[in-house]
């Protein structure tokens, strides 16, 4: 059964008003990592008792706590969810109110009932149409295995008939050779056994049927698994690589693909069974009949274990776990692969091998295209890790280095560097009673990069072939001639990044001013060139999505920014809010990324909006945004200063907004001018802060984010701690910075 939060992401609802609804209240990303125990608590009654409310807040951190226990003992090299900053986040924000929370969720699950009930009432539907799918499949599978259940039971009687009817005619011969007598009724017990026999052809008949109809219904659940349901979960698994909050657990597939492996399994051993009466009675009836099952079984069987193996987690460096499918040369990555029918018998069967660029037609075709290989055998067996685990294998220690190649004539590439696409395929070979087949899955597309200069132009190339290819076998000749995108495709794309970095989603009027910035074409599409090449949109884009973090992700997470927002824009909101009013908006101009605020002053009747020059990560690294903020002043014509930021657009009153934040350090931030208000950062000297607006000041809820470090810094530590051979641990890394820069200086 789907939770909740399952159908919404599976009928794509949690965008727009719902997404709205977390920006405001609670964290998405929490919601999304404890579905199922947020779901399992009744937050409708804790919401109006105390008691209750401590009760499921308990229950959340005890829920969390498990969590990360479970993934410390694990010890994975892999990226996973932040339990331990989860926990942390209710306990600020909720441990001495745990009724906020209860009304919180309360108020959050009926908004997701009602929109869900909405969105399926549209569908024409009673009910989640999605979950009911799932619910007949379920159902579909259920009756296979009773089905099965019923076929071993006939198939024990069939042996029992067996057994006494070659009894009694191995038997009466002798007796009747020991008693004359008995001579006399030898026709009766002939007609007997005549009988008997036919009995039990008609009951293999029976039987053979019986498999038959399991093998039809069989048909269509192993079509519905691998041709629907393993193709959905991929497109999400897509969408999960480039930020999409989807749901990417494997389980349920794997529950229901083991169970049809294990009823297809069972048949086969049936029909052997059948085989090896039919053998051992001098049987022949049926065997055409029986011939046909035995292939439409082994095909279905094929079938099925053919489309098991999966790349659960995508090519991915270590150092950026947030933009998988690039691959560093020389830089260490990871993967992992999950064969779906976790049965007993196939622990340890299977040894799983990746290849680079198999079958891939590009590398004999497309013009300088280059090749790499991998810096050593890299060859896993499938096995459980941990009791009802799945069958999995994790490539923790993968490189790869380029193959330099002899061409005669010009060798010059129709791709870039960053535009050529790999994929990784892992194969193995399944052997096991009488089946044997190749059996290989492919990653997504990755691109390969030699300096960490080009992250940013391979993450648009990753970005924009997810959004293009949906299907396999993949083109990896995309960018050959790059078909454009839709803003809403585009659109969706970009709110995932910022939803990544810093906790929330673009808004609509964010949205609005960054699809006027990159869309002028007439016929409403959005064109690499525009996006990638030329212009350069997505650098500043990902410049800005650096500064936030580096430097911005709690005041990004809480609504603070505004961000997007012309200058034009700036003027026409502040102009009617009183005087103190400022805002913070992202800069246009600076490609790596800077913030700078504008504010609104009234004075003899006249109304003017300043701006002060943007402040970039350089600056923000020696002083934060919050306490730039509260360090700002104007000096006046009688030489006495002032702070002109009282109130954060709209109305939120400045030490509400960053008061949090604010360390009011010693050493001021760089001064420059360039044509900009001048900045002179000294505390206000009022004695007490300014009154707020009329209107009561909305607050949002805070979690605390640290912000990474440098890209750089994080590919020189990965490389310095495998050399090493030393563990990845925080207090480790800050132990050995040191040592680390002067290694490298």
């Amino acid at each position: 059964m789907m939770t909740q939060w399952q159908e919404l992401l599976s009928l794509n609802l949690v965008q727009g008003q719902l997404s709205e609804l977390y920006e405001r209240k609670f964290p998405r990303h929490i919601r999304h990592c404890l579905c199922m125990c947020i779901e399992d608590l009744d937050w409708d009654s804790a919401a109006v008792d105390e008691n209750k409310a401590i009760v499921c807040f308990h229950a959340l951190i005890f829920y969390l706590e498990q969590q990360w226990n479970q993934s410390v003992q694990q010890n994975h090299n892999l990226p996973g969810p932040d339990f331990q900053g989860m926990r942390d986040y209710l306990l600020k924000n909720f441990q001495g109110v745990p009724l906020n929370l209860a009304v919180i969720l309360s108020e959050c699950l009926q908004e997701e009932k009602r929109i869900l009930f909405s969105a399926t009432k549209t569908q024409g539907g009673d009910g989640p149409t999605v979950d009911q799918k799932w619910r007949e499949l379920d159902n579909g599978i259920s009756e296979l295995k009773r089905q099965t259940l019923e076929v071993k039971k006939e198939m024990k009687s069939l042996e029992i008939l067996y057994e006494n009817h070659d009894y009694i005619l191995k038997t009466w011969k002798s007796k009747v050779e020991k008693c004359i007598g008995l001579a006399q009724s030898q026709a009766a017990v002939k007609e007997e056994c005549l009988k008997q026999a036919n009995f039990i052809s008609q009951t293999k008949q029976v039987v053979l049927q019986q498999i038959v109809k399991i093998l039809k219904q069989a048909e269509q659940i192993v079509a519905a698994l691998t041709d629907v349901e393993l193709p959905e979960w991929k497109q999400r698994q897509q969408m999960a690589c480039i930020g999409g909050p989807v749901d990417t657990c494997l389980d349920h597939l794997q529950m229901r693909f083991t169970a049809v492996a294990e009823v297809l399994i069972q048949v086969r051993q049936q029909l052997q069974k059948l085989h090896d009466q039919n053998k051992k009675y001098d049987c022949n009836d049926a065997s055409s009949l029986h011939e046909e099952t035995e292939k439409s079984a082994l095909s279905l069987l094929t079938k099925l274990l053919s489309s098991a193996l999966v790349v659960e987690i995508q090519p991915v460096m270590t150092n950026l776990p947030q933009r998988p499918l690039i691959l560093k040369t020389g830089v260490r990555f990871t993967a992992a692969v999950r064969f779906l029918a976790n049965l007993p018998e196939f622990k340890c069967l299977l040894k799983v091998k990746p290849v680079f660029d198999k079958d891939v037609e590009e590398t004999t075709t497309e013009k300088g295209f280059r090749h790499f290989d991998f810096t050593r055998d890299n060859s896993k067996v499938l096995d459980v890790e941990l009791p009802g685990g799945g069958l999995v294998a994790e490539f923790t220690h993968m490189s790869v280095k380029e193959i330099k190649t002899r061409t005669k004539g010009s060798c010059q590439s129709r791709l870039g560097v960053t535009e050529e696409l790999h994929i990784i395929k892992f194969v193995t070979v399944f052997q096991h009673a009488g089946l044997s087949c190749d059996i290989e899955a492919s990653s997504l597309p990755v691109v390969i990069i030699s300096s960490s200069n080009q992250i940013p132009s391979a993450w648009a190339s990753v970005m924009w072939c997810n959004i293009l290819s949906s299907s396999e076998p993949r083109d990896l000749s995309l960018f050959v001639d790059p078909p454009p995108v839709t803003w809403q495709q585009l659109s969706q794309v970009l709110s995932w990044q910022f939803l990544s970095v810093g906790q929330r989603e673009l808004d609509e009027n964010q949205l609005s001013m960054l699809r006027d910035k990159l869309m002028d074409e007439p016929d409403g599409l959005i064109h690499w060139n525009k996006f990638s090449k030329n212009e350069c949109a997505w650098i500043w884009i990902n410049g800005i999505l650096d500064l936030i973090k580096r430097h911005l992700v709690d005041l990004w997470q809480n609504g603070y920014i505004m961000g997007f927002v012309s200058r034009k824009s700036t003027r026409s909101l502040l102009r009617e809010k009183p005087t103190g009013t400022f805002l913070l908006r992202f800069s246009e101009s600076n490609k790596d990324g800077a913030i700078t605020f504008s504010w609104v002053e009234h004075t003899n009747g006249e109304t003017h909006v300043h701006s002060v020059e943007p402040y970039t990560k350089t600056e923000l690294t020696v002083l934060s945004l919050p306490d730039i903020i509260y360090l700002y002043s104007l000096k006046s014509e009688e030489n006495t200063t002032r702070n002109p930021l009282l109130y954060l657009y709209p109305d939120i009153h400045r030490d509400a907004a960053f008061g949090r934040y604010c360390s009011i350090p010693e050493k001021e931030a760089p001064k420059n001018m360039n044509g900009y208000v001048r900045r002179n950062h000294t505390c206000s000297v009022d004695p007490t802060p300014p009154s707020p607006p009329p209107q009561e000041a909305h607050m949002d809820t805070h979690m605390d984010t640290d912000a990474d470090t440098s890209m750089e810094d994080q590919v020189i530590q990965d490389l310095f701690y495998d050399i090493l051979g030393l563990p990845r641990s925080p207090a480790l890394l800050m132990s050995r910075q040191d040592t680390t820069t002067h290694f490298f200086n």
